[in-house]
């Protein structure tokens, strides 16, 4: 308590918070503490800010409405709080308000921070345990409450939002305060400092703030269940942050008016940590209850719990969003296992301390007295889009926790108590789960987590060697503190229940058939989050813990208890166990089971009273283990200790089948059999069923260790074989010792055993030649008394190659080699024998030719003395020999068996090219034989020497030949030569000699060359270099001699005269001359080479040569003069001329004439470049203008002024601009030519020189791009288009120029520009002009709202934009695009199971939002699914069609009588239309179709036939141990949920016996409640010795009393009657094996007839598909096509070439309509141009012209539509509305001609036929067509020619009226007779601009289009006929598999076997009837049938929509069921393997 003398005077900081709360928009303040000392002074500030006087009223209280009145009140306010100014306390709030709270943790979080990391452990998914947290602080809550003690749990979940995912936690209890809140809020603030900061805050809340978070726990609380289970003020916040990162805590505490609300986040703690603001400082809001007004508008789920506070006293809401992603999939599809964990914490709540026991009464009878049935905490599972939850659990009824099984399944109870030092109370119980039978009951979890495949691995020893049953390594005890589970903690046991290593009271297996639970107060620590106890287990084992039984006194009342009827006993704990165990296990326990009775027997060997009748059995089922034949076992207290296989099992007396039974005996056949050959009988008792089979093969194993085990072999003498030893030829096998050995080492001679037969050993020699083995040696010894197994030596093998020595042992000669399936020993030495040492050679072959001085090789074979080859030793050196040869050589190689002497050279005289002989002689010395001879022929070697003469120098004139001798020798001096052997001579001095090569083909040659020097100044010195060519080896030699000049003519000089003068040419000079003259004076003068002048002689002139003439004047020669030479006429032409003397040394002198050019006689105009000019811009090209003479050559040379002659002139050419100046070689240039106007096309430019003229011809283009054009668009008006369509037209821009001509340009961008608003399909990029200036953006696809928009072309050229007239884009509504579906039904109809549906009216939308009349019926479907399988429709999803009289016309669908699904459930409806590329669905309709009328009672689920006595044993008296009775509709769906009522239970008398069972209590009849539709019934009993009929059926009657509902059917239960307890027992295993047997061979049957149905399903899909194949197989053949066509490759190539064929027809240039059409509308029929084609192109013609101002018409179905498209065009656009035709007045489609009836015998010429005959329409509507046309065109006739039209109707109009004519050749007669005129003759069709009757495809277009159809329809059908054929044959293997035919065995058996158990029972069920009367099928093949179709006038036929076709669904099995759809898909279900479970 505060100190009150400080009061008013302790100073104090900081601020508070006041709210003026009396009317909405009051002020807020923050207020100084240190300014406010007293309330005085508070109450006067106040008074100020809120402009108030001392008299009036108002109240300052607390935001928990505690009144601030006084000093004393105000002391306990504190810096941070906030206080309200209110009318008066009670005043509800008028808006909310928010509170500054703090939350910084406590101390504690440092203190016991690690609390939780030590002790957690690892293993679990710990979600659940977060959520107890959660209920722990709800329980705590509620503990006060009066009434019920609810607890919700609400998950709301949605899939398609994750964020979305909200967990509420809502409680009904006191609720919290804001003070309260904040503590909550404040981590590590336990309940134990949960109080005022200054500990006096409850004085002055008047006892309505409790601060105290929980009630004072009830002292004397069964098993601590005290509800004190909310603690640390961890466990919270931890869970929350765990499950989800953001929480809202709503509260509002009983007796409060206000609502409190705190939101903590992740997001808020990490926001502030960036602002760095306080972390720990929030707000709390503050308002009236129900008051949403701060949520959004998505928050509709926080809306709707708000909207929940107004109806609630007091509650407390926990709101976890931002839920983690992994604990959603987990929640969603795990809600079974994480709630059975929950009602497995909290299962002594929820039950009470007795927990979930079978009890006879209801549940609140059994509760009442305890108060826990208060409590209910219940999951429910919502939707985002439904108020409704989809599913609810309530944990009460969850029934498969470990306690509740824990519970059910024990057998006896043992309760003690633990007293532990200080006031700690443990309260245990011990339950025993006995074995029944073959199994045990201890239960097992289901939520136990499956072991990874690596701990098994890791485990695996422990595993196999862990043979406890039942409870297995599980510990013992399971650990509850304050009453809810401590999950993480287990104690294994105590020292006096733990299991012995011996026990000779009971088997060691009953301790582990004990499972147990301890309930602690709250004096044991546990961890922070409650899922471990710290300091439990310790203190249990404590010495001084002192443990007593708790005896009850009497029976419990209704699953209650009373202490005073509890007794200690304090007596030895561990004895008082174990005999409570002892008694379970004689009294629980049940043992032996003798199965698979084979027949009986008798046994003479037994003395006479036991001999028979013996039944024998194929195996015992006992503990857990199966004693069969062939099983090995262990016989123990038998001398010897025995081991065997088991062969027959034996229990004496006459049984017929399986029977539980004690005694018995077992046949054995003893082991090892080649030990003991004996068969014994043992008492089936005798089995060890501790020993496992590894420990009996370990002994069998051991003694088989003494049979014969290997052979020891040694060899005493030496020459010792080895296996895998190879051995030379003549190798000697020694002397060899053998010895038998057993496994345990001991050297025997007998077999052991009784039969002590002697052994031998035999020995084999096996030499394994090609041809096969043959045997060398063959021997058997014998063992002595004085000498072992013994065998001499062997000598002389010589063959090479494999052996092998054997060794066997042996019981006698004949070869006996085994005993008793035991092999004896045996020894094999595999050997080789190899070739010996060599003895002996020869030589091998040698390759020639051999040459002195050309190495060569010798190969040396040697042999062994066995005539074997063998290798030589790399140690021999051979030696060579031979007369008149020096020989040796330099290596030698060992190669095989060979060694060869490498590199052998010989030198010596060999005189001919022919060669030499010689005698060659090798020895090898330290062979036997060591020498061989040969005789071998050299021959000489290879060139190696060249040999020149003369060897003296020469000397020689100019041109004379030198000549050299030369000899080729090789290296030993003989004369030789070699093959293609060349000789070059090359000089040297003189560049002007060449090389001389000379072919040597001997070994003398010649070598000679002329000599010719040019340049000489006297005597000149030369070297000739002879040498080899591409002989390296041979040196060259090297010769000198020297040359003289000559007399000779050696220089020739030419003159010519210039100016008189004699000028001298130089070689090669150029002369100059006037094209086509002579030049003339040319002379010459010839030197010697000493340079001298020679005279020029005949002698010298006949020498003398030109080439410019062939004949020359002898004398002019002489005189020294040339002929005269004439100039070319072509200046680039050059004459060579040349001047020679041909004397031995020809002397030539040559020189060059050139032309140039004579006087100018012509011009020549040359365009250099494109002669393309644009209008407006000057010539690329320049134009050069050459002059040239009489011969064609250019003058190039001009004089000044030459300019002023050129003349230039042309039609629009600009001469002002042109340009004229001098070639810079030739001629004139001129440019600038540039073009103003004029038209485009060809223009002459005239040229003109003086008097020479010439013309350049240029082509004018248009000019530079100046617009944009978008050629057949009529800009002027709008386009208009439906939404999502195309435009009628591409959009092709055209480049022009300024006067509008197209211009070429290429590669320009043109953009396209349009409204923001609208969209283009495809996306439009900027796209380049082609050659033709045109850029072409296809045919654009719009989208956008109805409206105009524009759309703007433009380019950009040279930096420059030119744009387009904008396009104006009409956007209209698509009547015939469906955009939604609408759908009309009566919402609060009931829907009630099997009865007709509420009509459902459908309406398709179009984008005009009217309904589409075009909807097609096809194309809706309406479906049902259930909303358990999705928001998607389920492939089993029923599906219906619409009625066919629906009114199609007014776009309404109705769906009427259609039947709702036999199954009570919540179902989703879903309406979907499906037409083309558009799939439109409806808003989901979620409805709930409720159970019908109930009318029957029936189990939750068949308890099957009870057998029972009248025994002592209660178990064996009972009739129903848990039964839940549900009412139920004719479709089995539970009903009644509102009814209540009695359930009458009696045993019905029965007609042949007059006892009657009796109840316990001596009655026949039971009543008991039923509540909501359900009575659960337990614990039925008979009465102990009640009456009754052994062996007799007796019925037992359900019925319903008290009910509103009358006329419900009873449920009857049959049960049989035993007066015998052991025979009720055998009746009842008979009767759980009979109910086994019906659901195994109910399920084979299901597999049975489904397969079968689905291949008979796929053979009548099979046939289909075959005659559909046929059927169009045979079409096509009539077509043409052959067999070799119809294959698969051969459709392929022929559809293919099918399509290219169509593909060139469509190529092909064919008449087309060129108007602009009609925009696309159901009302639009389009434009008449359109609506036909005409084949003949003159009739198209005349038609044209005759129809040319009705073509443009748009035809309309309306006159509505007709007005819209008028008032769209402005009325530019003619219309014609087809409800407007008059059409009585419209001719006769099919009447005859005119002359047919006036002249029906008349032929007139000129082919007459109506006009309209000749159309044909391209609209599917050919009757709107004829309307159109037959009124334009009328009786219309077409004729050839004017003269037959004139004929015609001249013959016509003399009997009625003749109609207008129109002739093929273009005229018309009108009907009243004029013709003539431009207005009667038709214009061509290029003068009719576009606006003709197109041409259609030809008919070989159609025909081969419907050969390509029916190609690909073949190919489909084959394609279709494989994969059934496929799916059929998988079905039969699988039908026919060892597998399937095994089943089908089984199934044979287990009926047979069902029907002998039925017989033993006497029972034969009409279900067994069926069963064992339904025929199984042999061979699963059925006959072909059809699924039955719908009734008639029935609407569910499936659509086209629908998942499955009527072919595909299942036969329905029973009445209101039916089997999913059999889906004939490779992925069904049914293609695989069906296993039964």
């Amino acid at each position: 308590m505060a100190d009150h003398s400080l009061r008013g005077s302790r100073p104090r900081n900081g601020e508070i918070y006041v709210h003026d709360c009396r009317k909405e928009g009051g002020t807020q303040w923050d207020l100084a503490l240190s300014e406010l000392p007293t309330y005085a002074a508070l109450r006067t500030r106040l008074c100020e800010e809120l402009g108030l006087s001392d008299d009036d009223k108002f109240v300052i209280t607390t935001t928990n409405r505690v009144e601030i009145s006084n000093d004393q009140t105000w002391e306990y306010v504190q810096s941070g709080d906030t206080l309200y100014v209110l009318s008066s306390v009670g005043q509800e709030l008028v808006e909310q308000t928010r509170e500054m709270v703090d939350f910084l943790p406590h101390y504690d979080t440092i203190v016991k921070g690690g609390m939780y990391e030590y002790y957690a452990s690892e293993g679990h998914n710990p979600l659940p345990y977060a959520f107890a947290e959660l209920i722990d602080n709800a329980l705590a809550a509620t503990v006060d409450n009066m009434g019920p003690r609810n607890i919700e749990m609400r998950l709301v979940l949605d899939e398609e939002t994750p964020n979305k995912n909200i967990i509420i936690f809502l409680d009904n209890g006191k609720g919290m305060t804001s003070r309260q809140l904040n503590n909550w809020a404040i981590y590590r603030l336990s309940k134990f400092i949960r109080k005022d900061p200054k500990g006096v805050m409850s004085q002055i809340d008047n006892g309505n703030d409790k601060e105290q978070e929980t009630a004072p726990a009830p002292v004397c609380a069964p098993r601590s269940l005290n509800s004190d289970i909310s603690y640390f003020g961890v466990g919270g916040k931890q869970a929350v942050f765990f499950i989800g990162n953001c929480t809202q805590m709503i509260s509002k505490p009983r007796g409060y008016p206000d609502v409190h609300e705190l939101k903590i986040s992740k997001e808020e703690f990490e926001q502030k940590e960036k602002n760095k603001e306080s972390i720990y400082r929030t707000w709390i809001r503050n308002r009236k209850p129900g008051d949403s007004s701060h949520l959004k508008d998505e928050d509709e789920i926080l809306k709707k719990l708000v909207n929940e506070e107004v109806e609630r006293d007091s509650f407390t809401a926990v709101i976890i969003t931002g839920v983690n992603l992994n604990h959603v999939t987990y929640l969603r599809t795990h809600i079974k296992e994480w709630t059975r964990q929950l009602a497995h914490i909290y299962h002594y709540y929820l039950h009470g301390p007795m927990g979930n026991v079978n009890r006879t009464g209801s549940a609140s009878e059994n509760l009442s007295d305890d108060g826990f049935s208060k409590i209910n905490i219940e999951v429910q599972v919502f939707s985002r889009f439904r108020d409704q939850p989809l599913r609810i659990v309530n944990l009460k009824d969850v029934s498969d926790d470990m306690q509740t099984q824990y519970i059910r399944t024990g057998g006896s109870t043992f309760e003690f108590k633990a007293s532990v030092e200080g006031t700690g109370i443990v309260e245990g119980v011990l339950r025993y789960h006995p074995f029944l039978y073959e199994t045990e009951t201890y239960p097992k979890n289901p939520a136990e987590a499956i072991v990874s495949d690596e701990t098994e691995e890791d485990h695996e020893a422990s595993v196999v060697t862990d043979i406890r049953p039942a409870r297995g390594r599980r510990p013992i005890f399971e650990c509850f503190w304050n009453g809810r589970l401590i999950p993480y903690t287990a104690i294994e046991d105590f020292e006096w229940c733990s299991t012995p290593k011996k026990s000779k009271v009971v088997p060691l297996e009953c301790y582990n058939r004990v499972s147990g639970v301890l309930w602690t107060n709250d004096k044991f620590q546990v961890s922070t989050n409650k899922l471990t106890f710290i300091d439990l287990e310790m203190k249990l084992r404590d010495k001084n813990t002192a443990y007593t039984r708790l005896i009850v006194k009497e029976p419990k009342k209704h699953g209650k208890r009373h202490l005073d009827t509890v007794q200690e006993k304090r007596t030895d704990i561990g004895r008082e166990f174990l005999g409570w165990l002892k008694e379970c296990h004689e009294h629980c326990d049940k043992q032996i089971k003798f199965c698979n009775f084979k027949g009986t027997t008798t046994r003479p060997e037994l003395p006479k009273n036991r001999q028979g009748p013996w039944s024998i059995f194929g195996e015992v089922e006992w503990d857990n283990r199966i004693f069969k034949k062939g099983v090995l076992v262990r016989l123990t207290r038998v001398v010897p200790t025995t081991y065997g296989t088991i062969e027959r099992i034996f229990l004496h007396g006459e049984h017929s089948a399986d029977v539980y039974a004690t005694g018995g005996e077992v046949e054995v056949h003893v082991e090892p059999r080649t030990l003991y050959d004996d068969i014994r009988f043992f008492p089936l008792s005798k089995i060890d069923r501790s020993a496992s089979e590894q420990t009996i093969k370990k002994f069998i194993y051991e003694e088989e260790a003494k049979l014969p085990d290997k052979l020891v072999l040694t060899w005493p003498n030496g020459d010792e074989v080895q296996n895998g030893a190879k051995l030379p030829a003549g190798s000697t096998i020694g002397d060899m010792k053998l010895e038998i050995s057993n496994r345990k080492g001991e050297m025997i001679s007998k077999l052991p055993g009784s039969k002590q037969k002697k052994l031998l050993v035999e020995l084999k020699v096996i030499y394994h030649a090609e041809g096969g083995d043959q045997v060398i040696a063959q021997h058997i010894s014998q063992h002595g008394k004085t000498w072992p197994y013994w065998f001499h030596r062997m000598e002389n093998l010589k063959s090479i190659g494999p052996y092998s020595l054997q060794l066997q042992a042996t019981l006698n000669e004949s070869g006996v080699f085994a005993v008793g399936g035991h092999e004896l020993p045996s020894r094999l030495i595999k050997f080789t024998i190899t070739e010996a040492e060599p003895q002996r050679f020869s030589i091998g072959f040698l390759e020639g030719p051999f040459r002195i001085g050309t190495p060569f090789q010798i190969p040396l074979e040697f042999q062994d003395e066995y005539g074997h080859s063998t290798k030589p030793s790399s140690n021999l050196k051979p030696e060579l020999s031979a007369a008149g040869l020096e020989i040796s050589y330099s290596d030698k190689q060992v190669k095989g068996s060979s060694l060869i002497l490498k590199d052998v050279l010989a030198l010596g005289s060999v005189p001919s090219s022919l060669g030499k002989n010689f005698s060659l002689t090798i020895k090898v010395p330290g062979l036997p034989c060591d020498s061989n001879m040969l005789k071998v022929r050299m021959l000489p070697g290879v060139p190696s020497v060249l040999v020149v003469t003369p060897e003296e120098e020469q000397t020689i004139e100019n041109g004379d030949a030198v000549q050299f001798q030369v000899a080729v020798e090789d290296e030993a001096g003989n004369p030789t030569t070699a093959q293609k052997m060349t000789l070059v001579c090359k000089f040297s001095g003189s560049d002007e000699l060449s090389p001389v090569t000379v072919d040597c083909v001997s070994s003398a040659v010649v070598v000679s060359s002329p000599v010719y020097l040019t340049k000489m100044n006297g005597d000149v010195k030369l070297t000739a270099k002879i040498e080899a060519m591409g002989m390296k080896g041979i040196q060259a030699v090297v010769k000198h001699f020297r040359v003289k000049p000559s007399q000779r003519p050696a220089v020739l000089e030419v003159f010519y005269q210039d100016g008189g003068q004699n000028v001298a040419i130089k070689p090669g000079q150029d002369l100059s001359g006037v094209c086509g003259e002579f030049i003339k004076g040319l002379s010459f003068v010839v030197k010697t080479e000493a340079g001298e002048i020679m005279d020029i002689d005949d002698n010298i002139a006949s020498k003398i040569k030109v080439n410019w003439t062939p004949k020359l004047s002898r004398e002019s020669l002489v005189l020294g003069r040339l002929p005269d030479i004439k100039v070319s006429t072509l200046v680039t032409e050059t004459k060579y001329c040349q001047v020679s003397i041909n004397d031995v040394m020809p002397v030539e002198f040559g020189f060059n004439i050139k032309g140039i050019a004579g006087e100018a006689v012509q011009i020549k105009c040359i365009l250099r470049g494109s002669n393309k000019v644009r209008l407006g811009e000057k010539l690329e090209a320049d134009i050069l203008v050459l002059v040239k003479d009489k011969h064609g050559n250019e003058l190039k040379k001009f004089e000044k002024g030459v300019l002023k002659d050129l003349d230039i002139s042309c039609e629009g050419l600009v001469v002002q601009d042109t340009v004229r100046m001098l070639g810079q070689t030739s001629g004139f240039n001129v440019h600038n030519i540039r073009f103003e106007s004029g038209p485009l096309g060809t223009r002459e430019l005239r040229i003109q020189w003086g008097q020479l003229v010439d013309c350049v011809r240029l082509e004018v283009v248009a000019g530079p791009p100046a617009k944009l054009s978008l050629p057949g668009w009529n800009l002027s008006e709008p386009a208009v288009v439906y939404n999502d369509t195309s435009l009628p037209a591409e959009l092709n821009v055209q480049l022009c120029d300024k006067d509008g001509n197209p211009t070429t340009e290429e590669n320009v961008r043109v953009s396209l520009i349009k409204d923001g608003r609208l969209k283009l399909h495809p996306a439009t990029a900027a796209v380049k002009t082609d050659k033709k200036g045109s850029a072409n953006f296809g045919i654009l696809s719009l989208s956008g709202k109805p409206g105009d928009y524009e759309i703007q072309l433009k380019a950009v050229i040279n930096r420059e934009v030119i744009f387009c007239e904008p396009l104006i884009v009409s956007i209209q509504p698509d009547p015939a695009k469906p955009i939604s579906v609408e759908v009309e039904y009566e919402k609060s109809a009931k829907l009630i199971v099997g009865e007709i549906l509420t009509d459902f009216q459908v309406s398709v939308l179009a984008e005009t939002g009217s309904a589409m009349t075009t909807a097609k019926t096809s194309s809706l479907a309406m479906k049902i699914w259930k909303v358990t399988e999705g928001t998607k429709p389920s492939p089993l999803a029923l599906t219906f069609v619409p009625d066919k009289n629906s009114p199609v016309a007014e776009g309404k669908f109705y769906f009427r009588k259609r039947r709702a699904p036999e199954a009570a459930h919540h179902y989703f409806i879903l309406f979907i239309y499906v037409d083309g590329p558009y799939e439109i669905h409806s808003e989901l309709i979620e409805v709930d179709i409720q159970p019908g009328i109930p009318v029957k009672l029936s189990p939750l689920q068949p308890p099957g036939m009870p057998t029972v006595s009248n025994s002592k044993n209660a178990a064996s008296r009972s009739l129903v141990r848990s039964m839940q009775l549900i009412l139920k509709d004719r479709f089995d769906n539970p009903a009644g949920m509102d009814l209540s009522g009695k359930v009458f239970i009696e045993l019905v008398d029965s007609a042949e016996t007059s006892e009657q069972p009796k109840f316990v209590g001596n009655s026949t009849t039971l009543r008991i409640n039923l509540s909501r539709g359900m009575a659960l019934v337990q614990n039925l009993n008979i009465q102990e010795s009640s009456p009754g009929k052994d062996g007799q059926i007796y019925t037992l009657r359900f019925s319903l009393e008290e009910c509103k509902v009358s006329n419900i059917a009873p449920y009857d239960l049959q049960f049989l009657f035993y007066n015998d307890l052991r025979k009720q027992s055998e009746m009842a295993s008979l009767s759980k094996e009979r109910e086994q047997l019906k659901e195994r061979l109910e399920m084979y049957r299901m597999m049975f007839e489904t397969s079968d149905m689905l291949i008979s399903e796929l053979r009548v899909l099979a046939t289909d598909v075959k005659e559909e194949e046929k059927r169009i197989k045979a079409d096509l053949k009539r077509r043409g096509f052959q067999d070799q066509h119809l294959t698969p490759a051969g459709l392929e190539a022929i559809v293919e070439k099918k399509s290219q064929e169509l593909r060139q027809i469509e190529k092909r240039p064919r008449r087309l309509c060129n108007l602009a059409p009609a925009t696309a509308d159901p009302e639009v029929l389009g434009k008449i141009g359109f609506l036909a084609e005409v084949v003949d192109t003159d009739i198209s013609r005349v038609l044209s012209w005759h129809m040319s101002a009705d073509m443009d018409c748009v035809v309309t179905t309306t006159t509505k539509k007709a007005k819209v498209i008028y008032e769209q065009s402005q009325g530019k656009q003619q219309v014609l509305p087809l409800d407007s035709i008059y059409r009585k007045a419209l001719p006769d489609w099919n009447k005859p001609l005119p002359h047919a009836k006036t002249r029906p015998n008349w032929n007139p010429p000129g082919n007459p036929e109506y006009a309209r005959n000749t159309l044909s329409f391209t609209s599917k509507d050919v009757e709107s067509c004829r309307t159109v046309f037959g009124m334009l065109l009328g009786d219309t006739i077409l004729l050839d020619t004017l003269e037959d039209a004139s004929a015609y109707r001249q013959e016509i109009v003399k009997y009625t009226h003749c109609p207008t004519i129109l002739t093929r050749a273009g005229d018309r007669i009108r009907s009243n007779g004029k013709f003539g005129g431009l207005m009667n003759k038709a214009l061509p069709i290029d003068k009719l601009r576009g606006a003709i009757f197109g041409e259609p495809l030809p008919h070989e277009y159609g025909r081969i289009s419907n050969e390509i159809s029916l190609l690909e329809s073949y190919q489909a059908t084959l394609a279709k006929l494989k994969t059934v054929e496929l799916d059929l044959n998988e079905q039969l293997r699988n039908a026919n598999t060892s597998d399937m035919r095994a089943k089908q065995r089984e199934y044979a058996e287990e009926q047979q076997r069902l029907k002998k158990i039925e017989e033993q029972l006497g029972v034969v069920s009409a279900s067994a009837n069926h069963v064992l009367n339904t025929s199984l099928p042999a061979t699963l093949s059925v006959k072909k049938q059809r699924a039955s179709p719908p009734p008639s006038g029935s609407n569910d036929a499936a659509s086209p929509l629908s998942s499955s076709s009527s072919r595909g669904r299942g036969r329905s099995r029973g009445k209101g069921r039916r089997s999913a759809p059999v889906t004939l898909a490779s992925e069904s279900p049914l293609n695989k393997r069906i296993k039964l479970d």
